[in-house]
């Protein structure tokens, strides 16, 4: 039985070599069998219940995908002001009533901490999908299989993070799983939106390095990990576009990688990435959205002790 059964997910760091090898595994197999079989029966006496209090495209279709993939059903919002929220009713009572009609709660929300919140008064596991500009573990879990499924491996890779490392939960989970493995990372964005200090103090220090420059490591980096700098987390339009734009690959830019290295994107982009690019053999981020459904249809069915 997986170390996973019956227990909420919230931060990467619960997630061990062991742990990522068994949603590897699973991942792959699912991957066959919806290949074969489209709609697989294993969870069809369970309900899902997905709960975004903030926008979402790929995480959120890609759950649901998962759960009805598995034969499950789903319930849920995405459009938190059509609730009870929008009546005054706090987050631990809207877990506290969910939690009656369903067997697993997926929560998205605005707030950093707010899954371990939910967590506290929850009686069934609940599996965060962002919360604010904390953590994003799943979306970690795909990006990771999308890096073994390219090199084959984890271990010793140089993996270039760059763009909004301050309020990018993606990449606050990713170098967590990739710290483990002994990767070399490099961490390129302005000062002003740099890896944050209690997500530097889980790494090993030896093994990574900061600096604005993206010039300096992209010939060299076998993962470069672009994301988008994010409009919403700015309190003013104006302190956005100072950041705007500031690392964009384009074919020009692309040429500077090396030929086995993947770019990676955890979408949606902006202008950080040129479509131009996407025909490219390197770029692997629709690949990425792709694995989304079959990672969380392993992490389904490990929570649910079905795997």
């Amino acid at each position: 039985m997986s170390s996973l059964f019956n227990q909420s997910l919230v931060s990467a760091s619960q997630l061990d070599q062991g742990l990522l090898s068994q949603i590897f595994t699973l991942a792959s197999h699912y991957k066959r069998k919806v290949a074969e079989q489209g709609v697989l029966d294993i969870l069809s006496d369970k309900l899902m219940a997905s709960l975004f209090f903030e926008p979402s495209t790929r995480t959120r279709l890609s759950f649901e995908s998962a759960m009805q993939r598995l034969g499950g059903r789903v319930i849920g919002f995405s459009d938190a002001s059509t609730t009870s929220l929008a009546k005054g009713e706090t987050l631990e009572d809207t877990i506290k009533m969910v939690m009656q009609y369903t067997d697993l709660i997926v929560m998205r929300h605005p707030q950093k901490g707010a899954a371990q919140r939910a967590v506290e008064v929850s009686s069934v596991p609940i599996l965060n999908a962002g919360d604010g500009d904390g953590e994003h573990p799943t979306q970690a879990c795909l990006d990771a299989y999308t890096i073994f499924e390219q090199k084959h491996s984890l271990q010793g890779l140089k993996v270039a993070f760059v763009g909004d490392l301050k309020f990018g939960r993606t990449v606050h989970s990713l170098c967590q799983i990739l710290n483990q493995y002994n990767s070399e990372l490099f961490f390129v964005s302005p000062k002003t939106l740099g890896m944050p200090e209690w997500i530097l103090q889980k790494l090993d220090s030896s093994r990574y390095s900061q600096t604005e420059s993206l010039e300096e490591v992209i010939s060299e980096v076998d993962v470069l990990y672009m994301t988008r700098i994010q409009k919403e987390r700015f309190k003013s339009e104006d302190e956005y576009k100072k950041y705007k734009g500031v690392y964009i690959i384009n074919r020009d830019a692309i040429t500077k990688m090396k030929s086995d290295s993947i770019l990676m994107h955890p979408l949606p982009r902006v202008d950080e990435i040129d479509p131009e690019v996407d025909t490219d053999s390197r770029a692997m981020y629709f690949e990425q959205a792709k694995n989304g459904m079959y990672v969380r249809m392993a992490l389904l069915t490990m929570v649910f002790g079905k795997a």
